[in-house]
């Protein structure tokens, strides 16, 4: 099977990067071994929210270039102050082509609300998402924060809690009695907010809703559920807020998360709708080398038929994809065999401390400036490497993962495009 691109992985990145080359007219398959990572997000996106020596970053943009100095193996540092903020700018030009309106911006960070009722800060952020300014409060002076009558995955005492310390709102807490959820609430595993979602996004059901919310809600002058609504687009939630009159905004869960479904769920929609061909459920296996440059790939359902491109991408994310490998002698990359940061001994991949950052996150893939891959540190000709399985930076520490993935996807995506036209 012939591609112009192959991109191995069907998350944040791989999407992002399949999607760009697909509007540039080229031909993309997307091989996804299984659920990406994107089911078990918030749905907000980071840039950049910490530096290596724990300053808060208010301004992505203008901490870069002393990121640059901390981290000089950042894949931001590797393409340079400059670029980065090119290409942020153009993701949320590509979010947005995805349908997806996103708030915020890269000149400055913005505080979510997260499920504890906490603030955290970020660079996108869905509309249904409660936010602030740096230093801001919330608008409103009276809260009600719903849960839903047995759903365990969302604990509306702990944000009602944290919202009245933090914030000095007034925090009403109450259950939402919905008896058309029943037949899922019957079944633990089932009662899940991606099948609530199902259930309340129906039009017949929002009278019901808008009724029970109401009498919950009292004089509260916004509302906070749980994020069980929404799942395909934004409308059921506009036409529970025009119902009720008055704001309602919407909490990430426990995974799955509806928020994160949807994101992916869009961003496949694109590929797709461009032409893009997606294979889920498959796994790169292994793959042909001439000299520098990758002929051919084989994966877990194709065996024996290679998949043949002038360009790879490799978005296999981290260990919780299998994109990199611990074992007790190393970390390795298991398709290519690439270079990868790491520490030699065992006992410096981690730290005691559960909170400090974990040295094995910023483990991951060598590439050069171009983001191309190496191996025996020369770089693979036809090779990029983006995302979570890209190393020289703690996503989590840091608050750059989507940042990265997406920043990455873009400019590997270029690259290609100008390869393609200097050819």
């Amino acid at each position: 099977m012939q591609f112009d691109v192959v991109v191995i992985g069907g998350g944040l990145a791989g999407l992002s990067c399949a999607i760009r080359l697909a509007e540039q007219g080229k031909r993309c398959a997307v091989v996804s071994s299984g659920q990406s990572a994107l089911y078990f997000s918030s749905g907000s996106l980071d840039l950049l929210a910490q530096l290596p020596d724990g300053t808060a970053v208010e301004s992505p943009l203008a901490a870069l270039p002393a990121l640059a100095q901390q981290a000089p193996q950042h894949p931001y540092s590797l393409l340079g102050a400059a670029r980065v903020a090119t290409l942020a700018a153009e993701t949320v030009q590509l979010l947005a082509r995805c349908g997806m309106q996103m708030q915020g911006s890269s000149e400055h960070n913005h505080l979510r609300v997260t499920p504890l009722g906490t603030r955290r800060a970020t660079w996108l952020s869905p509309q249904a998402i409660p936010t602030t300014e740096l230093g801001g409060v919330l608008p409103w002076r009276k809260l009600a924060v719903l849960g839903i009558e047995g759903f365990l995955d969302f604990q509306p005492q702990m944000a009602a809690s944290s919202l009245a310390e933090e914030q000095g709102v007034m925090a009403k807490v109450a259950s939402l009695h919905l008896p058309l959820l029943d037949r899922l609430r019957n079944n633990p595993s089932e009662f899940r907010a991606v099948n609530i979602a199902r259930v309340l996004d129906v039009p017949e059901n929002l009278a019901v809703l808008t009724e029970e919310i109401r009498r919950q809600a009292g004089e509260a002058e916004a509302v906070f559920l749980p994020a069980c609504l929404g799942l395909e687009s934004d409308q059921p939630l506009a036409a529970l807020r025009e119902a009720l009159g008055k704001p309602v905004f919407l909490l990430p869960t426990l995974p799955p998360s509806v928020l994160g479904m949807r994101l992916h769920q869009a961003l496949r929609q694109r590929l797709q709708q461009l032409g893009g061909v997606f294979m889920p459920g498959d796994t790169v296996l292994r793959a042909d080398f001439d000299g520098q440059r990758i002929s051919g790939l084989y994966t877990r359902n194709h065996t024996d038929i290679p998949l043949r491109a002038q360009q790879v991408v490799l978005a296999s994310g981290s260990f919780f994809s299998n994109g990199l490998v611990a074992e007790f002698d190393g970390i390795r990359e298991p398709v290519f065999g690439l270079d990868v940061y790491s520490q030699p001994q065992r006992e410096d991949w981690s730290r005691r401390d559960l909170f400090a950052p974990q040295p094995y996150l910023q483990f991951g893939v060598q590439t050069d400036a171009s983001l191309r891959a190496l191996k025996q540190g020369q770089a693979i000709v036809n090779l990029y490497a983006i995302g979570a399985v890209v190393g020289g930076y703690d996503p989590l520490q840091q608050g750059c993962g989507a940042g990265v993935s997406l920043v990455g996807a873009l400019h590997v995506a270029q690259q290609i495009a100008m390869q393609e036209v200097s050819a």
